[in-house]
């Protein structure tokens, strides 16, 4: 059906999702291929889905080239962690796995609320895959033109209700999740069957672009709705949850100098009942399927799909595939964004350890062994691990018997630490530089050096105690969530950033552009001239990105497809 935005000649990603026989392509040749490391052809691509991107460290690959060698290639994979969570027995795995075959020896926690492997040599990627499948994990879909990774709110403190919330995360994924028998065919060694695959929900040909689902329990807005294409809002009842308001046609990514690309919040189509829940995935999916954009994939996301044939139509088309009737949105508030960092009390008489890792990089650093204290908890711990979307680790369900020794484990590894600032807490970054391909600028690795910079201008101005939500992305496809910050960096080149100002500290607001293209010491004296401004002339508890609007300073994102640019 052509619809909207869907005009014009397939993309060659289309070509490329028909040609593969359901996602196989040549894969398994290419595996035995040793003359090169990396995928060639459609195998490129096709290893998206099956939750791979093939990179090299772009660090020495001038040196390689000048040795008229290939790029170094390798793999990131990133694991498929409905709600982020995840035992012992899973952990002591994937950080033996780190240590052994991974050129980077870290576990990496990701804003998706899983973690990936960087650096994983062809020689032992089938290894890393059945390795994974033999703890329960897989990496089915968490990346190319399928549902990805469904976040879930890792909110420890209303343990009942997150544990249904946890639930329909998992459903969710299940239900969404390609059918084909590719994976356990290609990785696992699964049986090779001649077979009539069948996507029906996904089509032959897959969605025309990522697609990303929450789950969302108030007053914490933890997963960043207003970033996914469908966010599925708890609504509770006396601790009990009843259903959800269904949100449509957010994402953050866009293109450098094409205004036809931008951010977009999302939609409230409405409430419907748990008993609705996967009828109502399932048509927001195919519809997207179906009306988005197979020819232009910049414009293939579902918030364009949205813009091209208006919110109603698309909505009204969900309610038809799905057969329910979106009620009126139940009222809810976002007034927490980030995690809890330090203990906090269940309501299931457990005790939480949330621990702040910095960039989600889990390593061991001078003074501060994160991996190998992870590790030490593991083999003790008799909860589990949660992941959050934030980047951080959550040691869940520990009982009064055991809190005191994994507090002294996680104050002897650096785990749990008293230092840490509150915008420290409150600040982010993608992996960018060196394993990213797409990256232009800087962000995990210049990070801490830029909240440095941002908590002595906290000081010098009098506010050492506040926090700005502050992200760096390293390009703009917005791993980094920078399009939901206070403050919100966007590279441009080697040593050069976008600065975006105005979002709220709710993620209800997106940032507008304030400079272009400007290095680092120009970015902070412009903040030094903000934050000065609002330490003096703010009103009692007005948040950084509030002030800016109502100062004057920039105009508020109304209608992003309008006034983005403007």
């Amino acid at each position: 059906m052509s619809v909207g935005n869907n005009k014009g000649k397939p993309s060659e990603n289309e070509r490329i999702k028909g040609d593969s026989n359901f996602l196989r392509g040549t894969i398994e040749q290419d595996l035995k291929d040793d003359v090169t490391g990396g995928f060639t052809a459609d195998n490129f691509q096709l290893i998206r889905f099956h939750g791979m991107y093939q990179q090299d460290d772009r660090d020495i690959r001038p040196e390689r080239a000048k040795q008229k060698l290939e790029p170094l290639h390798n793999v990131m994979l990133r694991a498929r962690l409905p709600g982020g969570i995840i035992n012992p027995e899973q952990w002591l795995a994937i950080d033996k796995f780190a240590d052994e075959y991974t050129s980077y020896g870290s576990i990496r926690l990701t804003t998706r609320q899983t973690f990936q492997f960087h650096g994983v040599l062809k020689p032992h990627i089938k290894l890393m895959h059945q390795t994974l499948n033999k703890v329960g994990i897989d990496s089915i879909a968490t990346a190319g033109d399928v549902n990805r990774n469904v976040l879930c709110t890792s909110n420890p403190m209303q343990s009942e209700l997150h544990q249904e919330a946890y639930e329909w995360a998992k459903k969710i994924s299940e239900h969404l999740l390609p059918k084909t028998r590719a994976y356990a065919e290609i990785w696992l060694d699964g049986e090779k069957l001649e077979t009539t695959d069948e996507e029906p929900v996904l089509g032959s040909k897959y969605l025309p672009r990522k697609f990303k689902t929450t789950v969302v329990i108030p007053p914490q807005n933890d997963v960043d709705v207003h970033a996914n294409d469908l966010s599925f809002v708890a609504i509770a009842e006396e601790g009990k949850l009843v259903g959800f308001n269904v949100l449509v046609g957010g994402g953050l990514a866009m293109t450098h100098g094409d205004k036809t690309t931008y951010p977009r919040k999302a939609d409230d189509f409405g409430f419907v009942t748990t008993d609705h829940t996967l009828a109502i995935a399932e048509a927001v999916v195919t519809t997207q399927r179906d009306w988005g954009n197979r020819s232009n994939r910049k414009n293939a996301k579902t918030k364009y799909t949205l813009e091209a044939v208006g919110v109603e139509a698309f909505k009204a088309e969900v309610e038809r595939r799905a057969g329910v009737s979106f009620a009126e949105p139940k009222p809810y508030e976002f007034t927490e964004r980030g995690d809890r960092i330090g203990w906090v009390d269940g309501i299931d008489g457990k005790h939480h350890l949330t621990v702040f890792i910095e960039n989600g990089r889990i390593l061991d650093f001078p003074g501060k062994t994160l991996k190998t204290g992870c590790a030490e908890i593991a083999k003790i711990h008799k909860g589990d691990f949660r992941m959050t979307a934030n980047q951080n680790l959550i040691i869940a369900g520990v009982a009064d018997k055991d809190k005191e020794t994994i507090e002294k484990l996680a104050v002897q590894h650096g785990l749990k630490q008293a230092d840490v600032s509150n915008q420290r807490k409150a600040s982010m970054a993608c992996v960018s530089l060196p394993t990213c391909p797409l990256a232009m600028a800087e962000a995990e690795r210049y990070l801490p050096e830029s909240v440095d910079r941002l908590e002595a201008l906290l000081e010098k101005h009098g506010v050492p105690e506040e926090q700005i939500i502050f992200r760096i992305t390293g390009c703009p496809n917005g791993c980094g969530r920078a399009m939901l910050a206070e403050v919100g960096l966007v590279g441009k080149g080697p040593g050069k950033y976008n600065l975006h100002i105005g979002g709220d500290y709710s993620g209800t607001r997106i940032p507008k552009m304030y400079k272009e293209n400007i290095g680092e010491d120009e970015i902070f004296a412009e903040l030094d001239m903000l934050i000065g401004k609002w330490a003096t002339e703010r009103t009692a508890d007005e948040r950084f990105g509030d002030f800016v609007i109502r100062a004057g300073v920039i105009k508020p994102v109304v209608d992003s497809a309008k006034d983005f640019y403007d």
